[in-house]
């Protein structure tokens, strides 16, 4: 088995790939605090929770956008399977021409989930991740990375918005019933929900009128089954892309891996 690891901003991502299938996701939240022990314990936690013993795991590839996270949770992986797992960054094979200033800063998850997109869909692509941040990445002909935008998150917006207005509560980001809304809550759920879908179509819309093309768009991240739905444009969901990615990349670069560990 495969223990694939994505440590994003606010979760870290694991999941066991067999034979190309995700057979178990688990996510648990990103703390700069915790130790290596104890990511450690949490990560062969949720392998028992799935009833997988480490001496199962075969080998483990992760990939981090947070660098204070990330020597802590390698180190706890090599401390639950006894050995070191395969990490995205320079170096690493993964197919695609960077096409950006500094391909080094672009982050590991916006290449994961490019990988895993242009294995399943053709390019031109617009990728968009719904998560602590909403970015979109483009990807064109020959596999080539074009680059993309960063955008506040739904819920870094919704943060922003009650923590800066005396008056406005938290809210529950439900679908929202109408664009129009009757009371405080249901204009903010709007606001975020409808103004994000908004946001997306515009955003769309710039992007091919800037590369001259239409564009298969696909997207990810924990909001996306939300918001998607309110988009005008026609947007694929897929939601285990990252982990679909690890997995892709993983066997592009193993060969060479076992050649170094002998």
């Amino acid at each position: 088995m495969l223990l694939a690891i994505d440590i994003g901003n606010t979760n870290i991502v694991i999941g066991g790939i067999e034979e190309d299938k995700i057979l178990f996701e688990a996510r648990i939240a990103t703390d700069h605090s915790k130790t290596s022990d104890q990511y450690g314990v949490e990560i062969k936690n949720i392998l028992s929770l799935f009833e997988v013993t480490p001496s199962r795991v075969e080998d483990c590839i992760i990939s981090s956008v947070v660098p204070p996270v990330f020597n802590s949770v390698q180190t706890g992986v090599m401390k639950v399977i006894g050995k070191p797992p395969m990490v995205v960054g320079p170096g690493i094979k993964t197919g695609l021409n960077i096409l950006m200033d500094t391909p080094s800063q672009v982050g590991s998850d916006r290449i994961v989930i490019a990988v895993a997109a242009l294995a399943e869909y053709k390019p031109p692509l617009t990728l968009l991740d719904l998560g602590t941040a909403t970015t979109i990445e483009v990807v064109g002909d020959g596999n080539t990375y074009l680059g993309g935008c960063i955008i506040p998150g739904v819920h870094i917006s919704l943060e922003a918005l009650t923590s800066r207005t005396a008056q406005l509560p938290g809210i529950r980001l439900d679908r929202p019933g109408k664009v129009i809304g009757k009371n405080t809550v249901d204009c903010m759920r709007s606001g975020i929900m409808y103004g994000t879908a908004a946001m997306i179509d515009g955003m769309l819309e710039r992007v091919e009128e800037e590369l001259g093309q239409s564009t298969n768009v696909v997207a990810t991240g924990g909001m996306a089954p939300f918001i998607m739905p309110l988009c005008k444009r026609e947007i694929k969901v897929e939601r285990d892309l990252l982990l679909k990615g690890l997995n892709i990349i993983y066997k592009k670069n193993v060969a060479e891996k076992r050649k170094n560990s002998r």
